[in-house]
């Protein structure tokens, strides 16, 4: 779509807003509304100011001055603005140098696109997340000097069996027990097909949506698979579609990874793989059907996963999800089939375009145009590099024993000592310029500063149980 294109859509659809829409470095979208009438095509060029001193992560108060250019090829009617508004995605850009912003998600992930044809190994990298998502009816949460809590609830909750709900009816998701139930106990059926109607709507193919394993309103819904960079800008649609059609309905949506104790976490598998000329190059006679540029991509992916963690499961809470038992991918191993593995290689079908592979660790906190690019260069350091997957383990991780689980490497245990791995190994991060040290270093120290420092500072609820009468 061009920038005439633009406008012309405008009008087509009786649109009198734009709504401009940029993602930040921790990977929240941000906005601002302006007349249709005040932009022209010469908008798509000059761009719109904004202070870039206020946005996290990004400049200091004393060169706050930034540009958010608008790329026309984004633009759809937004789903929730009373007034008919169209919807664009913009590029960060220097006023002073021209230059696009080197701590913008989004052109870190167009600069990783680039940097994959440039090595003439492929031209297309595939991403498919499986994202999943709490949909609670309410959520309470305070942190002052004297008090600090949370607390959640949800009509499915298995908590609420004995709750007077005039009647209650009993028809709710056991611990571990809401992986495919139909209604009346999948109560939320109406909502996530509301959902999907306005995913599609904004041009997003999905595939499937269904109830997940944990009580209190767990979901997932699934997008089709598309390029890297076109995925990334198709996640920050999925959050706020999700989220604002909970909101019209009364509910409310968290992404995540753990809000609820003693039961499954909320991932994101990603699957990944790699095209030339319209052709896939991970299918071959390897191990589970795989080529050997898969297998060295795979290896790539599984030694640089602490680092990569740093990006992909981006939080504190990430690594409440991140332990035994709760079908969570912990143990840094490939395997076919074996969901207890970091990277599964699915076997549902033997066609060609169907072979990926699946890095299991990510959740839906991460910024997609960060965590997703970080995979494809530890994919492409393994395949450069040869770089040897190990051999793979098909039994249950689960069930191994200690003397063997310890010869098997395991994923961080902390955003800390993922941070402390994304500072030690990062080199594969340079290449082509794609992340940058200014980069690394700021996600870094913000997530140091702002999260990891402040949460040691902070008393635990549960630590008045330990230790109060002592």
């Amino acid at each position: 779509m061009t920038p005439k294109d633009f406008f012309e859509f405008a009008k087509s659809n009786g649109a009198e807003m734009v709504d401009l829409k940029f993602c930040d470095l921790l990977g929240t979208w941000q906005h601002c509304t302006y007349p249709l009438d005040i932009l022209d095509e010469g908008t798509f060029e000059e761009g719109l100011g904004f202070d870039g001193s206020s946005i996290r992560g990004w400049q200091p108060i004393n060169h706050s001055d930034m540009l958010a250019i608008p790329d026309p090829s984004t633009a759809v009617m937004d789903p929730f603005f009373a007034e008919k508004t169209l919807s664009v995605l913009a590029d960060i850009v220097d006023p002073i140098t021209r230059e696009r912003y080197s701590r913008d998600p989004r052109y870190v992930a167009y600069k990783g696109a680039q940097y994959l044809k440039s090595t003439g190994i492929a031209d297309t990298c595939f991403i498919g997340p499986e994202p999943e998502f709490f949909i609670f009816d309410e959520v309470r949460f305070d942190q002052r000097q004297n008090s600090g809590f949370y607390a959640i609830d949800s009509t499915e909750g298995a908590w609420n069996t004995n709750r007077i709900e005039e009647p209650n009816l009993g028809y709710k998701p056991s611990y571990k027990g809401g992986y495919f139930p139909v209604s009346p106990t999948d109560t939320l059926y109406d909502l996530r097909g509301e959902m999907v109607r306005e995913l599609k709507k904004v041009g997003i193919m999905i595939e499937a949506h269904h109830h997940e394993v944990a009580t209190g309103g767990q979901s997932e819904i699934d997008m089709q698979f598309a390029e890297l960079t076109k995925m990334a800008d198709q996640f920050m649609w999925y959050k706020y579609i999700i989220k604002n059609v909970a909101f019209k309905a009364g509910k409310t949506v968290t992404f995540m990874p753990k809000p609820i104790f003693e039961d499954n976490g909320s991932g994101m598998h990603t699957h990944f793989s790699l095209w030339k000329d319209g052709k896939p190059l991970f299918v071959g006679d390897g191990y589970a059907g795989m080529s050997q540029m898969a297998l060295h991509a795979i290896g790539g992916v599984l030694r640089h996963a602490p680092a990569i963690l740093a990006f992909a499961a981006p939080t504190s809470n990430s690594y409440r999800r991140l332990v035994p038992g709760y079908e969570a991918p912990v143990n840094l191993v490939m395997s076919s089939r074996n969901r207890s593995a970091a990277v599964r290689i699915p076997m549902y079908s033997e066609s060609p375009k169907a072979k990926r592979f699946e890095f299991r660790c990510p959740d839906p906190t991460a910024n997609g145009y960060l965590a997703w690019t970080a995979m494809l260069l530890a994919a492409l350091d393994g395949i450069q590099n040869r770089i040897d997957p190990g051999q793979p383990l098909d039994k249950n991780i689960y069930a191994l024993s200690a003397a063997e689980l310890a010869k098997i490497p395991h994923v961080p245990g902390s955003l800390e000592e993922s941070l402390n791995a994304l500072q030690t190994d990062h080199k594969f991060l340079l290449a082509g310029g794609v992340f940058t040290d200014d980069l690394i270093e700021t996600w870094i120290d913000y997530k140091r500063e702002n999260e990891v420092g402040p949460l040691k500072l902070r008393p635990h609820p549960f630590e008045f149980f330990l230790y109060y009468d002592n």
